[in-house]
């Protein structure tokens, strides 16, 4: 079900950022799972794109697994997050082509925005970014 609003708790907001910290020269991926509807913890997935820089492919073998926690926890997939180190926080023309997970919400979070890291939420699917209001607190 797509939603027009997500709330990230300041936590997982936090942890996906240090995250990106640490890789400021890569793409870096990760899922957020969640309970009942409100997103409980975050997962980093190993990004094994050839060009780091510039894409992210998610370890085929690590996204199982997490999903697969996912499921054994009794949660739901809350959101996938990348980074665009060089470019602005909005969906690329390859992201849009590449997301499967229409229900799910898409963080992209810049590095580009003078020092300061932004994080965006979209809905991707048939062609189309939609933008989800982001509240984090």
């Amino acid at each position: 079900m797509e939603i027009s609003r997500a709330h990230l708790p300041r936590t997982i907001a936090n942890r996906i950022f240090d995250h990106v910290r640490e890789d400021t020269g890569h793409e870096i991926c990760g899922l957020v799972s969640a309970k009942d509807g409100k997103a409980l913890r975050c997962q980093r997935i190993p990004n094994i794109a050839q060009d780091k820089r510039n894409r992210y492919r998610m370890d085929p073998a690590a996204l199982v697994r997490a999903l697969f926690e996912i499921e054994t926890r009794a949660e739901t997939l809350y959101a996938f997050y990348h980074s665009h180190p060089f470019g602005p926080a909005v969906p690329s023309a390859i992201d849009i082509a590449e997301a499967n997970y229409p229900e799910a919400i898409y963080l992209i979070v810049s590095l580009s925005t003078s020092g300061v890291l932004e994080m965006r939420g979209f809905h991707l699917g048939n062609g189309e970014s939609r933008e989800v209001e982001l509240e984090i607190s």
